[in-house]
Order: C-alpha cells, then sequence, then structure tokens
C-alpha cells in the first residue's frame, strides 16, 4: 500500500520542482513526496540535445495552445508547456542563460528584500558544474553539469563575424560581468547529453529513503483546511497528506492553473465556473509575461547547417556518429550560438536576445527550406504587455484559458519590430555572404513597419519564457511574499517561474532552478 503522508509535498517535477524536492530529501530526517502528472524521461530523445527539434511539436508536452490574440489579428499559438519529470528543462534547448543582473535588483527595488543580483548569484553557482568557468560567477562540483557546445559548425563563426560588422563585440561569458555581446551559449548538458533537473537532482538519488516520487500522477486541487493547506487530492480522488508543507511548483501556467482548481483565485471566475470559492486572491493568473519571437530565416548556399541531416538515411548516420564520438548533429542543441543586443540604444541593458538556429523548421510552425537553411530568432526581452491565466471549466481534464496578450504595448510592438530588423542586417553582412544564398523569410517585400507586423501576425512562435502569474512581493495584493509563503494560506509555498515580479531578460529554466534552490533553503530555515 502506497504512503499518504509526508512531511513536504512538491507538485511539478519540473526545473525548480526537482530541486526543492532533491534538496529538502538531504535531510535524512525529512520525508519529501514529488509528484509530476507527466512521465518518467527514459525516452532517448529527452537525452539526446537534438532531440529537442521534437519538443515544441508535441513530446512531453500538456498539448495547449493560447486563445486568440487580440492584438495579433487572433493568431492563435502552440503554447508548449512541458509534461515530463524535469519539465522544461527535459524538453527545451537547453540554453544557459540567468538574465541580466539589473532584472533581480530591480526585483529588490519592487520590495523583494532578498532577491537582488548578489543575493541570487550565490544559488546560480552552487547549482553549477561548469566545465569552462570557475570563478565569481561560476561554480563547479553543483549537481547542474554545465558545458560549452560540443558541435558547432563554421556558420556560427561568420554569425560572430557578422555581428562585428555591425559593431556588436563577442562575449566569451554572457552569464558574467556583461551580458552585451553574441556568443557561444553556455549549455545544460554533460558529456554530450542533456542535463535537465531531473537527472541533475533527482536521478542521483533515487536511493533515498525518505524521497518518494511518483510520475503519471497530476493532481485535482489542493487541500485546504482552517486556512491551511494539508495536503492535495489526486485525479483520481486519493488524498495526500503534508504535515509540515505543500510546495506548488507546477510553472507559471500550471500553478495558477491548480490554485483556481483548490478555489484560490479571482472569486467572480471561480464562482461563474461553479467552484467553491476558499479564498479570493484576485492576482493569481494575472501579470502572465512572456517574450515573442520573431524570426529571419535564410536558404544557403551549401550544405552550412544540420537540416541536410534532416532526411533519414543522414540522421541514421548522424546518431552512429554521436553513438561513437558523443559528437555530431545529434549533440547540437541546434540554438547554441545567440547573444544580447539592443532594439533600444538607451536601455538600461540589452533589450534583444539572438538565437541562431543551426537549421530550419526546428520547432513547431516554423517554415523549413527545402535545400538547407538557418534561422535567426529575436525576441524583445521586457515586454510591457501583461496577460492571464484562467481555467475555461472545473473540469481539470480541460485546457486553461492562457493568453499572453502579446503586443498590447505599442512599445512591444516597436522593439519587437526592431529586433526583427536587427535579425535581418545580421544575416545581410559580408562574413555571412559565402554560406547564405537569399532571405526567404520575411522576404524582400517585406520592408515597412506595417509590413514587417503583417509578417509577425503570420509568423511568430512563444519564446517559452512565460512567468509572473504568482506574483512575489511585500504588498498586499502580491501572491506571494519574499519567502515565497502563499499571502493568506498557511503551509503553501509557490516555487517556480510564475512569482517572477518581472520576467528576466533571457531564457528562463536557469533561474527557475536558482529559484528552487533559494527556496529550499527558506523551507529548511522555517523547519529543520
Amino acid at each position: 500500500m502506497k504512503r499518504t503522508t509526508f512531511d513536504f509535498i512538491v507538485i511539478g517535477g519540473g526545473s525548480a520542482g526537482s530541486v526543492v524536492a532533491s534538496r529538502l530529501s538531504e535531510d535524512p530526517g525529512a520525508d519529501v513526496l514529488l509528484l509530476e502528472a507527466g512521465g518518467s524521461d527514459r525516452h532517448p530523445l529527452y537525452h539526446l540535445p537534438a532531440g529537442f527539434a521534437k519538443m515544441t511539436k508535441g513530446i512531453g508536452s500538456w498539448g495547449w495552445q493560447t486563445v486568440p490574440q487580440r492584438h495579433m489579428r487572433n493568431k492563435v499559438f502552440r503554447y508548449t508547456q512541458a509534461k515530463v519529470i524535469g519539465g522544461g528543462s527535459a524538453i527545451n534547448a537547453q540554453i544557459y542563460t540567468r538574465g541580466n543582473a539589473q532584472d533581480y535588483d530591480d526585483w529588490r527595488q519592487m520590495g523583494c528584500d532578498g532577491w537582488g543580483y548578489e543575493d541570487i548569484l550565490p544559488y546560480f553557482r552552487k547549482a553549477e558544474d561548469n566545465d569552462s568557468f570557475e570563478n565569481r560567477y561560476h561554480g563547479k562540483g553543483g549537481p547542474l553539469g554545465v558545458s560549452r557546445p560540443v558541435a558547432p559548425l563554421p556558420i556560427c563563426e561568420a554569425y560572430f563575424e557578422a555581428a562585428a560588422a555591425l559593431g556588436i563585440p563577442r562575449n566569451p561569458d554572457v552569464n558574467g560581468e556583461r551580458q552585451d555581446g553574441v556568443a557561444y551559449y553556455q549549455l545544460t548538458q554533460r558529456n554530450g547529453r542533456r542535463a535537465s533537473a531531473a537527472m541533475a537532482y533527482i536521478a542521483p538519488n533515487r536511493g533515498r529513503r525518505n524521497l518518494t516520487v511518483r510520475t503519471g500522477t497530476e493532481a485535482r486541487r489542493l487541500i485546504i483546511e482552517n486556512g491551511r493547506a494539508t495536503g492535495v487530492e489526486l485525479t483520481d480522488g486519493t488524498r495526500l497528506r503534508a504535515s509540515g508543507e505543500v510546495v506548488l511548483s507546477a510553472g507559471a501556467i500550471g500553478s495558477p492553473r491548480l490554485l483556481q482548481l483548490s478555489g484560490i483565485g479571482p472569486a467572480d471566475h471561480l464562482s461563474g465556473l461553479g467552484i467553491d470559492v476558499v479564498l479570493d486572491c484576485p492576482a493569481v493568473g494575472e501579470n502572465l509575461q512572456d517574450h515573442l519571437d520573431l524570426y529571419c530565416i535564410c536558404e544557403l548556399s551549401g550544405p552550412y547547417s544540420y537540416d541536410r541531416y534532416a532526411r533519414p538515411h543522414r540522421a541514421v548516420i548522424a546518431g552512429l556518429q554521436y553513438l561513437l564520438t558523443g559528437k555530431g548533429p545529434a549533440a547540437s542543441s541546434l540554438f547554441e550560438t545567440g547573444g544580447f543586443w539592443y532594439a533600444d540604444p538607451d536601455a538600461r541593458s540589452p533589450d534583444i536576445q539572438l538565437h541562431l538556429g543551426l537549421g530550419t523548421g526546428i520547432e513547431h510552425g516554423v517554415a523549413a527550406m527545402p535545400q538547407g537553411g538557418i534561422t535567426l530568432n529575436a525576441c524583445y526581452l521586457r515586454p510591457r504587455s501583461r496577460g492571464t491565466v484562467r481555467l475555461q471549466s472545473a473540469d481539470p481534464a480541460k485546457a486553461p484559458l492562457i493568453d499572453p496578450n502579446y503586443l498590447q504595448d505599442a512599445q512591444d510592438r516597436a522593439r519587437s519590430i526592431a529586433g526583427l530588423r536587427l535579425t535581418r542586417r545580421i544575416l545581410a553582412q559580408p562574413p555571412l555572404k559565402p554560406f547564405i544564398r537569399a532571405e526567404r523569410l520575411p522576404g524582400p517585400d517585406v520592408q515597412t513597419d506595417q509590413d514587417c507586423f503583417d509578417f509577425i501576425c503570420a509568423h511568430s512562435k512563444t519564446s517559452h519564457h512565460c512567468a509572473g502569474t504568482c506574483r512575489m512581493g511585500a504588498d498586499d495584493t502580491a501572491v506571494v511574499d519574499t519567502r515565497l509563503r502563499f499571502n493568506g494560506i498557511g503551509g503553501l509555498r509557490v516555487a517556480d517561474n510564475s512569482v517572477m515580479p518581472t520576467v528576466i531578460s533571457s531564457n528562463t529554466n536557469a533561474a527557475a532552478m536558482m529559484i528552487g534552490e533559494k527556496a529550499a533553503d527558506m523551507i529548511r530555515e522555517d523547519h529543520m
């Protein structure tokens, strides 16, 4: 018979939840349960770096989409949210970026004491086992493998030279002293394999008697008794009890969704769906932020990208090369080159992030070039637009209503178009001429801002960087306080990217693990 009572129940085995559960179980006196709605990560694609190309197309995902985006001609976006142990870190492009130092100092200035850059930097270092750096910014010996790319292509160097032609410098470490510039990204990989949060924090500790991991186990609602979270009810009706705390780490979409299913959220919305209101908390599901990803695609004049391995016989060759050497196309995250620069030259730090895709058609909905090509993505990093996560039904089997509200703010639209123009300028520079036959998307007919907006409405995607829906703060309207304790309900914390007051200026996976590390320390301080 399965146990039903634990000291701590962590809901969500993703980038933050895996960290929290692992760290709490370091105390042999603490019984920890980690619940993950998705399955195991046994499939080889979860460990093969290039497996990312399959991930946004449905593997290990809930299969959700956005509501029609009213500021983008009602475009509906596929909105990949991980449903597998390891969460986003098991299906992403493995890019390890932390944001800009000023992002965290801004949080502190908003009232989030303890979350400034100098406060959180030790947690990034604690997590890391970096194969290139050990200094003020980076650590070695942590659970998380962080590595330089093992399979770059010559066109990456040409990209750096093209950026230099526009005055954009090369930066050896965008997670170090400065973020500005183009770079080979550091990757969450170890020995040519994906280093997900599950592989880094859970797999090595499966033998701990006080750590229980249950995959394929979906929460129906939190159990709240006398103003305190005492456990969780599963979709099969099973009830599990937590004598210490319930830690919600289901992500920026999953956490507000489960709270609302539990009767915690905007009272009018919940009542309208027939859900009994446990706590009227209007901010749950508000403040959704995401980076809108735009892209320029060029056809190449030769076999200079990994597109040539899309054909079955070449894919077999790539697989054999990986098995024998640990290198080659299968060892590439496909987006291991990029950087940070400015749409607004007066911005306080880079406000555009670039990702160079060593192929085309890599992500869902992005066009492929039959003769081979490359993709240069750009996203505006500090959007003003704010969206929501709401329920469409009290039935947990129904997808939530996800509304990033892309481009609601005029500045977001202008800066995004500037980012798109930057990708086209880089790809048009002389150092890339020997590689590129022609720009195919947006193409020569797209020139004016209106043309660019028309193109964006047809060709754009999420960057998978959603955040902010259970906002942390010191004010009464915040969902959680600065120790991530839920305001108004005892015994409940939220620890994932939903607590970010503002989305950071980069990919968000590394920050999720940092939040998990810091949350675990705070929980231990309060209980152990």
